[in-house]
């Protein structure tokens, strides 16, 4: 119990001291904020379009089932998404890693209370700005109540799946300096494959599949689908179980990586 109020204390200590940097940086937050509200708008105006193109339907989809997908979508994926592959080369780059890890917290502790606290701050701005976007686009959004209380913890799994993957890429750094490259693929996968640009039903059959036994699907579409009603029972546990398989998998690898990334760091004299 000692442990865990330690624990706490310390999330307390970085969440202040993370609100600190990020008031620092407030033309930042609206620029990104911006963005997170313009790319799904855009995507909604696009699919809308070929809905309205097509005989006011496509796929299952109509004008008011798109404009839902894509609101929820803006939320889930702004609530999960992570930036620290883009800092954790330069970290290491510019020595900076090196106080981190003469604290008794292991450094992932800090990113997290820095991108929670990042969340709660857009968020209050994120959602009266879902007012306009809901008046404008009329989302038809009638999910079952189990689905509604589902929607929580595949948020909170999806939200550790994502970090824990981005954390555990991020730790390239160790061994290269070109991190862009595998940056940049690791985020065309997860815009086609997660279902932040199309919904999944939408693709081809093959690239379905590939969704499915990959974990970009259980990141951000499970969730958005889990709340559109879009998911059966059966399919929601099935979806639950593949979540939990991939944050298994992502714990285990962020541990043996980060353990050989530590030796190769102080093999040249970080």
């Amino acid at each position: 119990m000692s442990m865990l109020a330690g624990l706490l204390e310390a999330y307390v200590a970085r969440f202040k001291v993370a609100l600190g940097v990020q008031f620092q940086y407030r033309a930042s937050l609206i620029i990104w904020l911006t963005w997170t509200i313009m790319e799904s708008v855009i995507y909604l105006v696009v699919w809308t379009t070929v809905a309205r193109s097509s005989g006011g339907r496509v796929g299952g989809f109509d004008t008011q089932d798109f404009a839902a997908y894509f609101l929820v979508t803006m939320v889930v994926n702004h609530l999960t998404f992570t930036w620290i592959m883009h800092e954790f080369e330069y970290r290491i780059r510019q020595g900076q890693l090196s106080p981190l890890l003469l604290k008794p917290l292991h450094p992932i502790h800090g990113d997290i209370a820095e991108n929670v606290t990042y969340k709660g701050l857009t968020a209050i701005v994120l959602a009266p700005s879902l007012v306009p976007l809901v008046l404008a686009f009329r989302p038809a959004l009638h999910p079952e109540p189990w689905a509604v209380v589902a929607f929580l913890p595949a948020l909170l799994l999806a939200f550790l799946l994502r970090f824990l993957s981005g954390w555990t890429l991020a730790l390239a750094g160790f061994w290269t300096t070109r991190v862009f490259a595998i940056n940049e693929m690791y985020f065309v996968a997860m815009l086609f494959l997660s279902g932040q640009m199309v919904p999944l039903s939408l693709l081809p059959a093959p690239i379905q599949s590939l969704a499915a036994a990959l974990p970009f699907r259980w990141m951000v579409s499970f969730p958005v689908e889990l709340l559109l009603g879009r998911v059966s029972p059966e399919e929601a546990l099935a979806g639950f179980a593949a979540q939990a398989f991939w944050l298994s998998v992502s714990v285990a690898l962020a541990m043996v990586i980060w353990r050989a990334g530590l030796k190769r760091y102080s093999a040249v004299g970080a």
